[in-house]
């Protein structure tokens, strides 16, 4: 049932995000609301996000237990496709990188900025930025959104069920939405912790799903790099397994001058195209798993 929850779950939060309604972001951040105020001098304080975040992981395996306990198993897999449903998902983005695509079409690399700014870490928001980091910077946060708000959450869930899930996807909140900023670098290095593994996973499977020879080229600088963050992992195994120069912008633009236009679009689709022939690939892997009675 793990395969078919985790399926049901991941097609139905795909069509919310298509339509871009119902984003965990919003139900982490009117959570989160109950530590918007401390005490002065307790701002670097991480026990209050922790006890928002243990709350529900605690209370969800308690459930299950209870359940489980009773003999009534099955109301089990309604609840984990809820929780997932919520945890899992990333509206939004559809809107933007079309957007983003129509702007560098037109040659509109300010529109095309004004159009991601607000959708790029802190601090890669420069305005003066060149067309090549700018895409780069977009590229890189696409995939960590989807990262973990999709892989992240379906390997914790696959090896720890909803209580896992909802703990990994909860850090990755508090990193970016909790109320108090200066605690989210502690947030930060915790969600890595628990992303070293996934991303790892991810960045093979990349290699699977695309450009086999020219990941494996790279494959040992890769996984070797054990304090790489998450999102340069990803990054680095997406370029080494796709081909065509698609997160290469500066030697596209030297092969391709006049398909300059059209590298915004072809980019990002390419990217678009990996990360689901990756999940297809870490589905096809869950079935084997629920084959072999490993989950």
């Amino acid at each position: 049932m793990v395969l078919i929850v985790f399926l049901l779950a991941y097609l139905v939060r795909r069509k919310l995000d298509s339509s871009g309604h119902f984003s965990g972001d919003a139900l982490w951040r009117a959570w989160f609301h109950r530590g918007s105020r401390v005490h002065a001098g307790a701002e670097t304080s991480v026990g209050g996000g922790l006890a928002l975040v243990l709350l529900p992981a605690f209370l969800s395996g308690l459930l299950e237990y209870l359940l489980t306990g009773y003999g009534i198993r099955w109301l089990v897999y309604p609840v984990e496709f809820i929780v997932l449903v919520a945890m899992m998902g990333a509206p939004g983005w559809k809107r933007v990188l079309r957007a983003y695509s129509d702007a560098w079409s037109r040659d509109d690399m300010q529109g095309a900025w004004h159009h991601v700014r607000d959708w790029l870490p802190l601090e890669e928001r420069q305005e003066d930025s060149s067309a090549e980091s700018m895409h780069l910077s977009l590229s890189r946060a696409f995939m960590v959104s989807i990262f973990e708000r999709y892989f992240l959450v379906a390997f914790w869930f696959v090896v720890g069920g909803m209580p896992a899930a909802i703990l990994a996807r909860g850090l990755v909140a508090l990193a970016e939405q909790w109320p108090q900023a200066a605690a989210r670098p502690r947030f930060v290095r915790w969600a890595e912790w628990l992303a070293w593994i996934p991303a790892r996973v991810v960045s093979i499977t990349f290699g699977i799903a695309g450009d086999l020879a020219g990941w494996l080229s790279e494959a040992k600088g890769l996984l070797l790099a054990v304090r790489k963050p998450a999102g340069e992992l990803l990054a680095e195994s997406a370029n080494s397994a796709l081909t065509g120069y698609a997160l290469d912008p500066e030697r596209f633009l030297k092969v391709h001058p006049d398909e300059w236009s059209r590298f915004g679009s072809t980019s990002l689709g390419a990217v678009r195209d990996l990360l689901n022939r990756t999940m297809l690939v870490w589905l096809c892997a869950v079935a084997l798993l629920v084959i072999a009675g490993v989950v």
